[in-house]
């Protein structure tokens, strides 16, 4: 198997970084790191694919190799152990990863996105060396763990609970859909500490794995990314310590939703490597197959799918790039992800189905990778927020992007913004809709209370990225003036 050395970032300044890729085209030292990652996909995950997806296997193997080569902990600082790199080398990483197998792909998101990322930026100074520091190096493995069966897409409604007693916090409920669940060392698990807050009363807690209270569910048979584990996790009076709480009390939901900004930029770096290895097996084919003297590639029906295809994982991937580079530079990113996620995981889905036309009755069978590429793309229409979800983020902050109604408008006095006349008959039709309103007022209410709630935590985050982004810019400055200081 393919040996590397731990990668590491060349000496450059952080703004030089950020700048090379602004006009979305990779600066050496990202094209470098790609063609490494490139180079194990091929070499590794890709023939080792099959028969892990075959036996519902998991690549430990791989996985240990991706450690050592630091892509299990892309973004943390090399202080406690990880590459130091940048969220723009974790994308072209994670997609080339998820070209040569999903599984692996979805192994290293999680680890990185879901929990070295919330522990790393919401963590004490003394939880960094038991709950960071073995899982950068590749000692051990985590997960996240906030879905309920119950719940679906509304990850405030988390009936799982966490109650304080003395000096440790009990823990009772159900968490489903959690990856890497059965190989994971500790997981972060979300739960209500106070009912009467709603959202706001849902904290986060670090559990390690196993632990006494803590049962394993079965392991779900999935249609894709099989070679993953997932599964439930069950709370019976599952007893943790009291500095096990991550972060703040009352700070879960704020904690989760964070994480799942930046996580679907992982999940569209997922998506993109799916589809990328469904359009690579499929052209393959085209110009490999003849039918009529020539071969299908030539065919215009055939060649006018390619383009489509091509067009579409080109698209998704800009948008993917876009969304890291505005988390590199510290600027918000929560539309952008979302764009990121729906653009790439629907490309994805589109060029599998697409591959397995091209190749005909070929695509059907496992004998070639087609139909695989095919059922892991899927699933990433499905977690870390559905397509339906990611549809909500981006209208919901592209109305509080827009103007206010009316502003845009190039004529105040134009007719569509006067109240209609009225004609005959319509003040009883008016009676009827109003009583129709009124009855359906009460849902609207309380549509509208969880809306607002979200809203005031979206804003609360914004500030926080606002923030980070005004300390960002003063380290810029002061690394631009040290040359000149210099010279005076």
């Amino acid at each position: 198997m393919l040996r590397l050395n731990r990668l590491r970032w060349p000496s450059a300044p952080s703004h030089f970084l950020r700048q090379s890729y602004r006009t979305f085209v990779l600066s050496s030292e990202h094209e470098m790191f790609k063609g490494t990652c490139k180079s194990f996909a091929d070499d590794v995950l890709s023939k080792g694919a099959p028969e892990w997806d075959r036996n519902h296997t998991y690549p430990s193997d791989a996985i240990q190799e991706m450690s050592a080569l630091g892509l299990m902990s892309v973004e943390v600082p090399e202080q406690f152990g990880g590459s130091g790199l940048d969220a723009m080398a974790y994308v072209v990483a994670l997609e080339e990863i998820s070209r040569g197998c999903a599984s692996a792909g979805v192994i290293m998101s999680v680890n990185n996105s879901l929990y070295c990322g919330p522990v790393l930026k919401y963590g004490s100074d003394q939880q960094f060396d038991e709950w960071l520091v073995p899982f950068t190096q590749g000692k051990k493995l985590g997960c996240f763990a906030l879905s309920e069966p119950g719940n679906g897409s509304d990850a405030g409604a988390a009936s799982t609970t966490a109650r304080l007693e003395g000096n440790e916090w009990v823990i009772n409920g159900t968490k489903s859909w959690i990856t890497n669940g059965y190989e994971a060392d500790a997981t972060i698990v979300f739960a209500t500490t106070d009912k009467s807050l709603k959202h706001k009363g849902i904290s986060a807690f670090l559990v390690p794995k196993p632990t006494p209270g803590l049962v394993l569910g079965k392991k779900e048979d999935k249609l894709g990314i099989r070679a993953s584990s997932t599964c439930n996790l069950m709370f019976e009076e599952c007893r943790i310590p009291k500095e096990n709480i991550l972060g703040k009390n009352g700070e879960g939901f704020k904690i989760a939703m964070a994480t799942l900004d930046s996580g679907r930029i992982g999940i569209a770096a997922q998506a993109l490597g799916i589809g990328q290895a469904a359009f690579e097996c499929a052209i393959d084919y085209a110009q490999q197959r003849k039918s009529m003297g020539a071969p299908i590639s030539q065919h215009q029906l055939i060649s006018g799918k390619l383009a489509d295809m091509a067009t579409r994982l080109e698209s998704a991937r800009l948008l993917t790039y876009r969304a890291a580079c505005l988390k590199d530079q510290g600027k918000i990113y929560i539309k952008e992800a979302a764009m990121a996620k729906l653009a790439a995981s629907e490309a994805a889905t589109f060029v599998a189905h697409q591959a397995i036309q091209i190749l005909g009755g070929m695509g059907f069978v496992t004998d070639m990778p087609a139909e695989r590429h095919y059922r892991d793309a899927r699933i990433t229409e499905i977690y870390e927020g559905t397509s339906e979800i990611q549809r909500l983020v981006i209208a919901g902050r592209l109305l509080k992007e827009l103007p206010a109604p009316g502003s845009h408008c190039p004529n105040e006095g134009h007719s569509y913004l006067q109240e209609p006349s009225r004609v005959e008959g319509e003040e009883e039709q008016e009676e009827q809709e109003e009583q129709e309103e009124q009855e359906e007022q009460e849902e609207e209410e309380q549509e509208q209370e969880e809306l607002e709630e979200l809203e005031e935590l979206e804003e609360e985050e914004e500030e926080e990225q606002e923030q980070e982004q005004e300390e960002l810019e003063e380290e810029l400055e002061e690394q631009e003036l040290e040359p000149k200081n210099k010279r005076i």
